[in-house]
């Protein structure tokens, strides 16, 4: 169902969808919704084969039979087809989710308040060593970072300072842990004018920054 409704969006949009997975992070929300009560193995085992049989259903065939561990379709007839290849994202945290993302996935997105820039070099350098083991090339996985904060204020949850500290450790995220693209969170009240000093100031600058470093 989630495949299905994705591939309409992606059509109604114009081909503007990406899809974020994890392997529910929240087992007490997945049953109270009437989700099956898995152990952590068989959450990431059924998230592998998620994956398998959403692409499958994407790709265009007539009728798609699929006859996994968890979830099995038998001449699923998957309607229209997307109007773009639908990207999937993993919000990955644990070795067996890191190295499904470095085999399967098109791009990781964690939090820089959960996994902070040390261990967010590592667990990048483990699934471009998963993606090589599966023969692909590393680079066509993408980084993003959820970053959060405030720009020009001094004090505030998360990353605070001036425009010119912003682009200075959002050029060292890119340059020395690996990460290609942010998703910024401001953490106070005026986001349009966060958004505006992100928009106009801070990225312009480090992808000037980057691209002179490289």
């Amino acid at each position: 169902m989630l495949a299905k409704a994705v591939a309409s969006l992606d059509v109604i949009s114009g081909g503007r969808i990406e899809l974020g997975l994890g392997a529910g992070g929240f087992p007490e929300a997945v049953r109270a919704m009437g989700g099956p009560d898995r152990n952590p193995a068989e959450r990431v085992d059924a998230l592998e084969e998620a994956i398998q049989l959403m692409r499958l259903m994407w790709s265009v065939p007539k009728s798609v039979n699929f006859d996994g561990e968890h979830y099995s379709v038998m001449g699923h007839k998957p309607g229209p087809p997307p109007a773009h290849r639908i990207e999937i994202w993993l919000g990955a945290l644990g070795p067996r989710m890191i190295r499904l993302t470095g085999s399967l996935a098109d791009g990781w997105i964690p939090s820089h308040s959960y996994v902070r820039p040390d261990r967010a070099a590592v667990l990048n350098s483990r699934i471009d060593d998963a993606a090589a083991a599966t023969g692909r090339n590393p680079g066509d996985i993408r980084r993003a970072y959820n970053v959060m904060g405030s720009i020009g204020v001094d004090e505030s949850p998360g990353l605070a300072g001036s425009p010119e500290l912003w682009i200075e450790t959002l050029t060292s995220f890119v340059l020395d842990i690996g990460m290609d693209t942010f998703l910024f969170w401001p953490t106070t009240d005026d986001r349009l004018s966060q958004f505006e000093l992100f928009g106009h100031e801070v990225a312009p600058a480090v992808r000037e920054a980057v691209a002179q470093a490289r």
